[in-house]
């Protein structure tokens, strides 16, 4: 209960944004986790079945055969290139929130400045805590999840070489 307790203090000290990050963080790290379970378990039995399909065509160079390869391909592609642009997008963002948290934090402490002046030390570092906390938590996240995502698309390139690879060959 004190961790839950802790990070509860933690999200306030952030201000409103922090909440915002943190609600982008677990979509990120959702979508990370689900292109994970989709290159691991989903993907080789969908990229058999292609190849299956296209291993049972009769006349693998003829116009229409070569037109349902491609579609069985781009089908495949589709598949594997879900969310991969939307984990980068978030990755991108999560700094712009952070940035955005620090323009709140100062508006907090020009507020303070505003009404009680500034000899008091106290009432401005809530502002100054919600100015920083959102930008180093922003910049935390997109740090850390940056290799996640570079190493999906490796994986997505890897895959789609392999794929076309594969339906190449029984041409």
């Amino acid at each position: 209960m004190n961790l839950l307790s802790r990070f509860n203090d933690f999200l306030s000290a952030g201000g409103d944004v922090l909440w915002l990050i943190l609600a982008v963080t677990i979509w990120l790290w959702c979508l990370i986790v689900e292109r994970y379970w989709f290159f691991l378990r989903e993907y080789p039995s969908s990229r058999e079945e292609q190849v299956r399909r296209w291993e049972r065509v009769a006349e693998p160079a003829s116009w229409g055969a070569q037109r349902k390869r491609q579609q069985w391909f781009s089908e495949v592609d589709c598949q594997m290139l879900r969310n991969l642009k939307l984990i980068t997008a978030l990755i991108a963002l999560l700094p712009m929130l952070g940035l955005l948290g620090t323009v709140t934090g100062m508006i907090q402490v020009f507020d303070v400045m505003a009404f009680m002046g500034s000899g008091n030390p106290r009432a401005m570092a809530d502002g100054v805590s919600a100015a920083t906390i959102p930008t180093m938590a922003g910049m935390v996240v997109a740090i850390l999840a940056i290799p996640f995502a570079t190493e999906l698309n490796r994986r997505y390139q890897r895959e789609r070489r392999r794929l076309h690879s594969a339906l190449s060959r029984h041409e």
